[in-house]
């Protein structure tokens, strides 16, 4: 199982010996109370650690690239408790190079109304500091998370937890390698792209590998390892003959758990968290990768189609940017494929010919081996079942030559209306928001692809962040989306991002 390291935020609290040592005591006291009760509120996904009061530059810079060499720190929360001379701040925020969120908070929720003087005005001026300091922020142009409110309030700790799952992503985008298997779908133009530029911006590796190297992983596979994993899936799957002999069918179940250990061993091996499958170049495997794809997907690997290795990023991505999430309800690739236009009942039929996570099944899962037309090869075993229903995101990142755009639409997962006994894959369905009419214009107009990964468990805010903290642009089709302002939007962007 794939999973994120366990990581840190440091918390940094800015003042200035001006006001004397009492009042930095007093920072400093409050600084911890904060730090503590943020641990103990069990909303954070990540333990927050306290740092001495940051009152120089010199220890602002210090601190700030101690941050930078920590490889467990994946981010700092600061807080201006006093005035801070924004000045002091120049050198060490130029030099960090991590996630930082501005937290615009106070110690006290009220005023003090009877007691107030100029002693407490002087030590509690988090609405004079903070302004001061997130001006040198705009004054360096410098990316960073702004969460207003009080600190002890559930909807801030919530933010801070939000962004700090985007902040893993952020970290770990830097450590993702994909390997392709073959290369990518012949003529097809959006799982393409420049994976020097993706190595520059986002820090991840794309690799090509020949598919009969990996089918050599997966004919090393002894017949007990394959019989044990057999074994594990008739406990776990419900299994649906539809009338094949019961001994020809797990022999087809067999060729994927052969197919699942090779690939995960040859992606350990190698030092790959996401993979790339093709069926028109499949070598000598006897099957497409189904069930052993969806397996590993859930295991926490990246996965894309014909190819598709920006979505197989993007899917690791947001599994690490998940991870270890309390009732998490899934996140996987998925693919667009056909609508129900029927009005009041509008939606978009989502599968793949086999490839989905079962991370987002919603009831039973059942193990099939049906004919797959593409591919060329004996019939594959797949895990099928329907999704999940509620709100959830469907993102696309494309390549337009000159930038990276990252399109993040909000959608609503629902049942349909009728069974589907006939169709041999998982599915979802859902309306983008804000209808389908609009929501697939919009995604048209953006360019947007035919793979998504999707979640359940990741806000667009948090998707908007991410992509904000890689320095590319980011496309939002959600409930107050209009096709006019999107046009306009579009156009402004093609002037901010072009390089």
């Amino acid at each position: 199982m794939l999973k994120a390291k366990k990581y840190t935020f440091w918390f940094c609290t800015g003042s200035q010996d001006l006001y004397g040592d009492e009042c930095l005591a007093h920072v400093a006291e409050h600084a911890r109370q904060i730090v503590e009760e943020l641990n103990r509120s069990g909303r954070l996904p990540f333990e927050v650690v306290w740092k001495p009061t940051l009152i120089t530059s010199e220890l602002i810079r210090r601190t700030f690239n101690e941050a930078n060499m920590d490889e467990s720190c994946a981010g700092v929360i600061t807080w201006m408790h006093t005035f801070s001379p924004a000045k002091s701040w120049i050198l060490g925020l130029q030099e960090y190079r991590k996630p930082l969120l501005h937290l615009h908070t106070q110690f006290n929720r009220e005023i003090p109304y009877a007691t107030i003087d100029m002693d407490f005005m002087n030590e509690n001026q988090s609405a004079h500091g903070d302004r001061e300091y997130g001006h040198i922020f705009s004054r360096l142009g410098m990316e960073r998370k702004v969460v207003v409110g009080y600190w002890a309030d559930a909807d801030v700790q919530e933010k801070i937890a939000a962004w700090m799952r985007t902040a893993v992503g952020v970290i770990e985008s830097s450590h993702i390698r994909v390997m392709r298997i073959a290369d990518n779908m012949r003529n097809v133009a959006v799982t393409e792209g420049d994976k020097v530029e993706a190595q520059l911006t986002f820090g991840w590796e794309v690799d090509a590998y020949p598919v009969n190297e990996a089918a050599e992983a997966v004919a090393a596979v002894s017949e007990s390892d394959i019989n044990a994993l057999v074994d594990e899936y008739y406990d776990t799957y419900q299994i649906l003959t539809e009338g094949r002999d019961a001994a020809e069918f797990r022999r087809h179940v067999a060729v994927q758990a052969g197919i699942e250990i090779g690939l995960e061993r040859f992606l350990e091996e190698k030092n790959y968290q996401a993979i790339v499958t093709h069926f028109g170049d499949l070598g000598v495997l006897k099957q497409l990768p189904g069930l052993a794809i969806q397996r590993l997907m859930e295991k926490g690997y990246g996965f894309g189609a014909e190819g598709d290795w920006k979505t197989a990023a993007m899917v690791r991505v947001m599994k690490l940017m998940t991870s270890g999430m309390k009732d998490a309800k899934g996140t996987s690739f998925m693919e667009d494929y056909t609508y129900n236009l029927v009005a009041g009942k509008e939606g978009i039929l989502e599968a793949h010919m086999l490839e989905v996570c079962p991370t987002i099944a919603d009831g039973p899962v059942t193990i099939k081996a049906q004919p797959l037309s593409m591919g060329n090869r004996e019939d594959p075993a797949r895990l099928v079942f329907t999704a999940k229903e509620g709100p959830a995101i469907a993102t696309s990142l494309i390549d337009l030559g000159d930038r990276f755009r990252l399109i993040i639409n909000s959608v609503n997962c629902k049942k349909t209306e009728k069974p589907m006994p006939k169709l041999p894959v998982a599915t979802a369905f859902w309306t983008p928001e804000p209808n389908l009419k609009v929501g697939a214009e919009a995604w048209i107009l953006a360019g947007g692809a035919h793979h998504t990964a999707f979640s359940y468990d990741l806000t667009a805010e948090q998707m908007g962040d991410w992509a904000d903290a890689m320095g590319i642009e980011a496309v939002y089709i959600d409930k107050d989306t209009t096709i006019r302002q999107l046009k306009n939007e579009l156009r402004w962007n093609q002037a901010v991002y072009r390089k």
